[in-house]
């Protein structure tokens, strides 16, 4: 008879990159499609997860990149799953400095499963010990250890691929024909945009705004939006000490309610259950 699993939440947020550690009894979880770079690992059981429509199963031990502007969700019963999110900023960054990548290029990775990855199983494992633990220098180890992981993900499992298309923006890698749009998201969060504001952000139509959205991102504007507001209520909860109210009004909340339920959608956790599993950033000297 298996043993059930002991619920456990561990985030560790910062704005390059961020560290999920779930051991749920049962997991139900959806993220937004972002502008970065993503790793879904399952570390024991089976997770079922969903990839822009297209569903799929992980198994123990397994992982998949995921790529920019992609939707997921995963759920499952008596799991551990450690999922990493890179900005497209610190994977095109690596992939330059270890010239993998020419001039006007992109980073794309392998979409098949990952098993048998001694090295990379390895390193997951130590993510998971550093977030377990109560040792200090977690904000070193943890930068440490995404960065090992991100270039042992660009050496084995990446290759570069010209694009006319994606760039690399202040908000991350978007498509230029989305990307004022985009960059508008960011900009006014906490206002109530409209389709029609965001479609004339791009010089577009309404009607013909949301089909290339969807077509470009695999998910619809209201849905993109909430991903990005979730992300940045995590960096706020993580590195202020505003409270949840104020937090959901600054990225576009009025209602508590609303908030705390669209947060739970993106991190499978309230605003604070998620602050009170934060790995607890070390202040500047």
């Amino acid at each position: 008879m298996t043993r059930p699993l002991a619920q456990l939440n561990r985030f560790f947020v910062s704005p390059d990159f961020s560290v999920y550690y779930r051991r749920a009894k049962q997991l139900i979880w959806q993220n937004g499609a972002t502008s970065g770079y993503s790793l879904l690992a399952t570390l024991s059981g089976q997770v079922d997860y969903d990839v822009d429509g297209k569903p799929a199963s992980l198994a123990a031990s397994g992982s998949v990149v995921v790529e920019p502007n992609t939707n997921v969700s995963a759920k499952g019963r008596q799991v551990e799953l450690l999922f990493l999110t890179f900005s497209a900023s610190l994977v095109i960054q690596h992939a330059t400095a270890m010239r993998l990548i020419p001039p006007k290029s992109i980073v794309t990775f392998t979409r098949e499963h990952v098993h048998g990855d001694q090295r990379l199983n390895a390193l997951l494992a130590e993510f998971v010990s550093e977030l377990s633990g109560e040792e200090p220098g977690k904000e070193i180890v943890m930068r440490a250890l995404v960065e090992q992981a991100l270039v042992h993900l660009l050496r084995n499992y990446s290759a570069p691929r010209l694009s006319e298309e994606l760039e690399l923006s202040r908000v991350g890698l978007v498509d230029r024909r989305i990307r004022r749009s985009v960059e508008l998201m960011h900009t006014q969060l906490d206002q109530d945009l409209t389709l029609k504001a965001l479609a004339a952000a791009s010089y577009l139509s309404p009607f013909h705004f949301a089909r290339l959205f969807k077509k470009l991102t695999g998910s619809s504007p209201h849905n993109y939006l909430a991903g990005i507001r979730a992300t940045r209520a995590q960096l706020l909860l993580a590195e202020t000490d505003l409270s949840v109210t104020e937090i959901g009004a600054r990225v576009g909340y009025l209602s508590g309610s609303h908030f705390t339920k669209a947060f739970r959608i993106a991190t499978g956790a309230t605003p604070r259950e998620f602050r009170k599993s934060l790995i607890a950033r070390e202040p500047s000297r």
